[in-house]
């Protein structure tokens, strides 16, 4: 696992998996569509990825699309690191 996937997935669950919940989350798993991460969320999750990178993600490339897994959300931040 590369160093933005395994921060992007230690974020994720640090913040939006609730103590006692069983559920398995990896790089794969549907976050927004799977009810993990609400459009609240998103939008805290965009600003940790902008401090974490140094990157400007514009608002019309945070949509839910590239939100819905870890893996998605890898691809966007080496997107807007190598802009």
């Amino acid at each position: 696992m590369d160093d933005v996937t395994k921060a992007v997935l230690d974020y994720v669950k640090r913040e939006y998996v609730e103590e006692g919940d069983d559920r398995e989350v990896d790089a794969d798993t549907r976050l927004i569509s799977g009810g993990i991460v609400d459009s609240f969320s998103m939008v805290s999750l965009k600003r940790f990825l902008e401090k974490k990178y140094q990157i400007k993600i514009p608002d019309e490339d945070a949509s839910p699309a590239a939100f819905d897994t870890v893996k998605s959300i890898v691809a966007l931040v080496a997107r807007f690191r190598g802009a």
